[in-house]
């Protein structure tokens, strides 16, 4: 039998990553986090999946493009709030 990598709980990739678990919970809520799968009623990660989606955030970091730092819904605050100030 193949030897199975230890699935990690969200506290455990919030820990890892240094975020709040609900950080982790609103990037799977927006698709912009690391992979998970449910077991059951819990949420896991694989470490691959979990290695695998750092590596995609220093890729796009090195082109000037970060999804997970700056979400569309804070762009479009920012944007409104520019056209009520200069109105």
């Amino acid at each position: 039998m193949q030897h199975l990598e230890p699935l990690i709980s969200a506290q455990e990739l919030a820990e890892y990553l240094a975020v709040p678990v609900a950080t982790i919970y609103a990037w799977r809520y927006r698709r912009q986090g690391p992979p998970g799968l449910r077991v059951g009623k819990r949420l896991r990660y694989r470490s691959i999946d979990v290695e695998e989606w750092i590596e995609n955030q220093l890729e796009d970091s090195k082109q000037g493009f970060n999804p997970v730092a700056v979400p569309a819904a804070a762009m479009n605050r920012r944007r409104t709030s520019h056209k009520h100030r200069a109105g």
